[in-house]
């Protein structure tokens, strides 16, 4: 009969052969999963042994990561920023780069909330543009709820696609978050919602002609949410010529861009937004990730 620790060596050398640079962690993960437990149980007791249902189940997840699938859709979940969210084809896999996204908006929230101005005033507007699987939303609200700011939110989510949507709103009602977080089909910032304090924005920002060349588990996301045109810049674009409209006096907004691309973001925001602060902020990896511009009042 095989044990847990010969079925991880052996899910380790396959995966290795398929070509995952991860393969270890990956064959922890899909083993945990099979065996609807944690990694921790499965690396304790490497002499448990496994029955039949189990290796079979194994195998499947297996296969199918050995055929490029991402070990999150086939999981069924993903770990961002300390919460765990359900995840599938119809949205974008978070990735941890973009926590500084959600690490920023919630620096930015409390310094307003916090701030003499804000004391006479209504619930702070924030609004997460291209939610996908609501992420960034949740991760935010529930941060700040957690710090007793919950009831002086306005957050909206939006996305084009009704599935993302679907999607992000079960992971709301997951984490509690539900009745605090708005979520609506549009394209980027609607027109008939007011002014906004707060943009955060994960925009699609990778070239059309690069996109075929992601990593093959690339090809399992929906293209529409990594397709970000000719330059990788035509929806980053739309929102910054949005934002002189859309927001709010003394404003910020947060864009994640891509690393190469923080010139060419600099210029569309001096085109779009002329008199406006604008600055780019580095992630964990020292790569420039997100671009803040701040209207002044």
């Amino acid at each position: 009969m095989t044990t847990l620790g010969e079925a991880l060596r052996a899910g380790t050398e396959r995966l290795l052969a398929a070509g995952s640079e991860t393969a270890r962690l990956d064959a922890e993960l899909l083993l945990a999963h099979a065996l609807e437990t944690d990694r921790t149980a499965v690396l304790a007791h490497p002499e448990a042994p496994l029955g039949p249902a189990q290796v079979a189940a194994y195998e499947s997840e297996l296969a199918r990561r050995s055929a490029g699938e991402p070990v999150a859709y086939i999981r069924g979940l993903k770990e961002f920023y300390g919460l765990a969210f359900g995840v599938d084809a119809r949205a974008l896999i978070p990735r941890p780069d973009t926590e500084l996204l959600v690490d920023l908006g919630i620096s930015r929230a409390v310094a307003a909330l916090t701030g003499m101005w804000r004391r006479a005033s209504g619930p702070l507007r924030v609004v997460d543009v291209g939610t996908g699987a609501g992420a960034v939303a949740v991760a935010f609200t529930v941060t700040l709820r957690r710090r007793g700011y919950g009831r002086v939110l306005d957050v909206l989510a939006t996305d084009a696609s009704a599935e993302a949507l679907a999607l992000a709103t079960e992971n709301a009602v997951v984490h509690g978050a539900a009745d605090l977080v708005r979520f609506r089909q549009a394209d980027l910032l609607p027109a008939d919602e007011p002014p906004f304090e707060l943009v955060l924005a994960n925009l699609p920002y990778v070239p059309s002609e690069e996109v075929d060349r992601l990593p093959v588990a690339a090809s399992f996301e929906p293209r529409a949410a990594l397709d970000g045109g000719p330059d990788g810049l035509g929806a980053i674009g739309r929102l910054l010529a949005l934002l002189p409209s859309r927001l709010a006096e003394d404003g910020s907004a947060f864009v994640e861009i891509g690393a190469h691309q923080v010139a060419s973001v600099e210029r569309l925001a001096d085109e779009m937004l002329p008199g406006w602060g604008a600055s780019v902020h580095l992630d964990l990896g020292g790569e420039p990730r997100v671009m803040e511009a701040r209207r002044a009042g």
